[in-house]
C-alpha cells in the first residue's frame, strides 16, 4: 500500500478547502484532495459572486464582516489585480413586501432608503410601479471568485501543500492516531488532522469515516444569462426583490445573470437548470424589468449546502482530529477568508482572537447536542 505522509488532509477543493488549507499551510503540509479534475468544479466555479454585508444568518454575516478588508486589501502578491469591485445591491420592495423592507433597514448595517424613482435613474429598465419602496446597500462589491480560489491555492503549494486532482476518497479510517484516505488510484494518504470540506457531499465523507454527519442538505439554484439590449448595464446595481424571490446582476458588462433565487432540495450531483426554475426566473424578472427575454444565451445551477439551522459547521467533530468547514450555503466566497483562518485557529488551538463569539455559532458539534 503506497501510504503518502503528511500533517493534514483537506477534503474538498472548492472555495471552502482551498482557504482552510492555505491557512494551515504555513504550519503544517497539507495534502488537498480533491474529486474533479479541477478545483472549484462545482458550488465555487458558479457563485453569484457578490460581496453582501447583511445576507445570511448572524453567523454568516459576522463572518463576512471580518472578511471584507481582505477583498479590499489583499496580501502583496496573493492576485495578478483586484479582488473587488464597487456594485451596490438594491432591494427592491411591491407593495406586500413593504415591511419586509422596513425590517432589513431596521436591523442591517448601512441599508439606506431610495425611491423606487432613484433606482429607476440607475436602471432606467425598472418598471413604474413594481416597486412601492426600496433600499440600497452602497458597500456592496462584485468579488473575483476566479482569483480569490487560484490565490488560496497558490498559497498552499508555496508552503510545500499538494493538490491532488481525480482523487476521490473511497474510504476514509483512523489508526494509531492518523486519519487515512483511499483514493480512486489506490493510494492512501495519511495525517493526524483531517478537514472535511466536501461541500454537497459532507456528510457522505463523514460517514466514510465513522463520524456522525450532520444533516447536510444541498439547495439547487439556478442561474441564466439573458441580453439586455439596448440597455446599457455595465454600471447598474445588483437588483432584487426584498424576498429573494429573484434578482439581476451585470455580467461580463453587457449581459444580465438572472436568477428565481430558488433553493430546491437535492442529493450531491454536478447540478443542472430545470426548465421551469429558467421560466420561473424570466417571468419574475420581466414583470420588475422592461426587458423582455427572447433568448437564454446561457443556463446553469448549482448547489448551496445547508446546515439544519442554516448556520456554517466550522471546527471539531468530537471524534479526534476530524473537523468540519461545510455548510456555507450561499456566504462561502464573502465568508471564505475568515472562515479558513477561524478554523486553522481551531485545528491549530490556538486562541480564536476575534472570533470567541462567532465559535460557538459554527461550532458544528451543537447539532449532536441538540439531539443529545
Amino acid at each position: 500500500m503506497d501510504i503518502q505522509r503528511f500533517e493534514a488532509l483537506v477534503v474538498g477543493a472548492g472555495i471552502g478547502g482551498a482557504t482552510a488549507a492555505a491557512h494551515l499551510a504555513p504550519t503544517r503540509r497539507i495534502a488537498l484532495l480533491e474529486a474533479e479534475e479541477s478545483a472549484g468544479y462545482h458550488t465555487t466555479g458558479r457563485s453569484a459572486a457578490i460581496w453582501i454585508l447583511n445576507y445570511g444568518t448572524a453567523d454568516a454575516q459576522l463572518l463576512t464582516a471580518a472578511s471584507g478588508n481582505f477583498f479590499r486589501n489583499p496580501p502583496p502578491g496573493f492576485a495578478d489585480g483586484p479582488l473587488m469591485a464597487a456594485r451596490p445591491v438594491v432591494h427592491l420592495a411591491p407593495p406586500d413586501q413593504v415591511p419586509a423592507l422596513e425590517a432589513l433597514m431596521a436591523r442591517g448595517e448601512g441599508v439606506e432608503p431610495i425611491t423606487p424613482e432613484a433606482v429607476r435613474e440607475m436602471a432606467p429598465a425598472l418598471r413604474p410601479g413594481y416597486a412601492a419602496a426600496a433600499a440600497i446597500e452602497r458597500n456592496a462589491f462584485d468579488m473575483d471568485v476566479a482569483a480569490l480560489h487560484a490565490g488560496f491555492l497558490r498559497q498552499v503549494k508555496a508552503h510545500g501543500g499538494v493538490l491532488a486532482l481525480r482523487q476521490r476518497a473511497g474510504r476514509i479510517w483512523q489508526d494509531a492516531g492518523l486519519w487515512h484516505a483511499e483514493t480512486s488510484d489506490g493510494t492512501v494518504f495519511a495525517a493526524p488532522i483531517l478537514v472535511n470540506a466536501a461541500g454537497a457531499w459532507g456528510d457522505e465523507v463523514a460517514r466514510m469515516a465513522g463520524v456522525a454527519p450532520l444533516g447536510l442538505q444541498p439547495k439547487r439554484r439556478t442561474a441564466l444569462i439573458v441580453d439586455p439590449a439596448p440597455f446599457d448595464v455595465s454600471d447598474w446595481p445588483l437588483l432584487g426583490d426584498v424576498a429573494h424571490q429573484w434578482y439581476a446582476r451585470p455580467e461580463a458588462r453587457s449581459k444580465l445573470m438572472v436568477s428565481p433565487a430558488d433553493e430546491i432540495d437535492s442529493d450531491p450531483c454536478d447540478a443542472q437548470p430545470d426548465e421551469l426554475d429558467v421560466a420561473i426566473a424570466v417571468d419574475r424578472f420581466e414583470q420588475a424589468l422592461d426587458i423582455p427575454v427572447r433568448r437564454v444565451e446561457h443556463r446553469w445551477a448549482g448547489l448551496r449546502t445547508f446546515t439544519p439551522d442554516r448556520g456554517l459547521a466550522i471546527g471539531p467533530s468530537g471524534t479526534p482530529g476530524f473537523f468540519w468547514n461545510c455548510g456555507q450555503g450561499g456566504y462561502g466566497i464573502q465568508t471564505a477568508p475568515a472562515a479558513g483562518r477561524l478554523l486553522a485557529l481551531l485545528v491549530n488551538e490556538q486562541d480564536p482572537e476575534g472570533f470567541s463569539d462567532i465559535v460557538p455559532m459554527v461550532d458544528p458539534r451543537r447539532f449532536a447536542r441538540e439531539h443529545a
